[in-house]
């Protein structure tokens, strides 16, 4: 009986999101407005996307910076209130929370990796404050020895040594303080990690190092990651699964192998011609065309037609929805969904 409920909660989305969007206001201020006669201008950073992480895995959203993959980062974990759609954590959507105790509860049960760890760690606190100040915010143990033994477990658990807390950041490179950063993010015990672009900031040969550990923590606590990166040659060994955004939007969703191995959607094709051919297998690149439009005027239709080799009449004008494909890969374009009967020339829907 016991076997089939872990069967059942590893099956189920530890997380949910459906619909979500995120709307800024950058207007200039009224008077300004006023005077110069523009209107409100409205930065849509996230136009409703949907997808969800089973309980174990590791979710990675890949695409190039200003496509609004941070910025789900921090509505997930509540930095931002979303301006529509819904997120819900086993189940249970987060804005519908309003209990003090049961939000924290909820907090608790998450953690954020930033991708800075020279500016996410508090330059005046030693890295036993840092590390256990989760641990003081919830609750979870009583008395300065316990705290302290189990600050000292948390620093040797990421590679570092337990007389590491009596430094500060300023004392460690780049990778030891991202190092500090897991401990912090594993403090408060979570089951639930956001990493928004760990290892960007680091150098290449200690990106691996960190990648490694987060993967044999997640494999030792099962944890459940959502995975920020611009690059998909840094997820393709923590993901199960992949979400391709372009302004704002997903453009395809698919299990990592696919992606790699079968990538539909010409955008996605884009971000693995990026990815240094270090086996020298001498295959054909093609060149990175174009630049991302800018994301308070996009394109209409499809956002990515001024960029797509395929692109007809059609896509200029009529947005792809998501549409999930016999294959279960999930994909926004006009010219995949078409398949063969695609001509790039055609000039009219009709003709697609």
């Amino acid at each position: 009986m016991t076997s089939e409920v872990q069967l059942k909660s590893k099956s189920f989305p530890l997380l949910r999101v459906s619909g979500l969007k995120r709307y800024f206001d950058v207007s200039k201020p009224l008077l300004n407005r006023l005077l110069e006669g523009k209107p409100r201008m409205i930065l849509k950073a996230v136009s409703g996307i949907d997808f969800e992480i089973l309980k174990g895995q590791t979710f990675a959203l890949v695409g190039e910076s200003g496509c609004g993959k941070s910025t789900v980062a921090n509505l997930v974990v509540g930095l931002h209130l979303p301006t529509a759609g819904k997120i819900e954590f086993e189940g249970v959507d987060v804005a519908t929370v309003t209990n003090r105790s049961r939000m924290e509860q909820l907090r608790r049960r998450m953690a954020m990796i930033f991708q800075d760890p020279y500016a996410s760690l508090n330059p005046r606190w030693r890295v036993s404050a840092i590390v256990s100040e989760p641990i003081r915010a919830f609750g979870l143990l009583k008395g300065a020895r316990a705290i302290t033994q189990r600050t000292q477990e948390l620093l040797t658990q990421v590679g570092l040594s337990a007389a590491d807390g009596e430094k500060y950041p300023h004392e460690f490179s780049g990778g030891q303080r991202q190092r500090i950063s897991i401990a912090r993010a594993l403090a408060s015990e979570p089951e639930f990690i956001v990493c928004d672009e760990p290892t960007s900031a680091l150098d290449v040969s200690v990106q691996a190092q960190i990648l490694n550990l987060m993967k044999g923590l997640q494999k030792k606590f099962d944890l459940t990651y959502l995975f920020i990166s611009h690059d998909l040659a840094v997820v393709r060994h923590m993901a199960n699964n992949i979400g391709v955004m372009y302004l704002g939007r997903l453009c395809e969703v698919a299990p990592v192998d696919d992606i790699f191995d079968h990538p539909l959607h010409p955008y996605t094709q884009m971000l693995l011609e990026t990815i240094p051919d270090v086996e020298m297998t001498g295959k054909k690149r093609g060149p990175v065309a174009g630049e991302i439009p800018n994301p308070i005027d996009p394109p209409s239709g499809c956002p990515f037609h001024p960029r797509c080799p395929l692109a007809a009449a059609y896509c200029r004008e009529v947005r792809p929805e998501l549409v999930t494909l016999d294959s279960g890969v999930q994909v926004a374009c006009h010219a995949v969904i078409a398949g063969p009967s695609w001509r790039p020339e055609h000039p009219k829907a009709s003709e697609v």
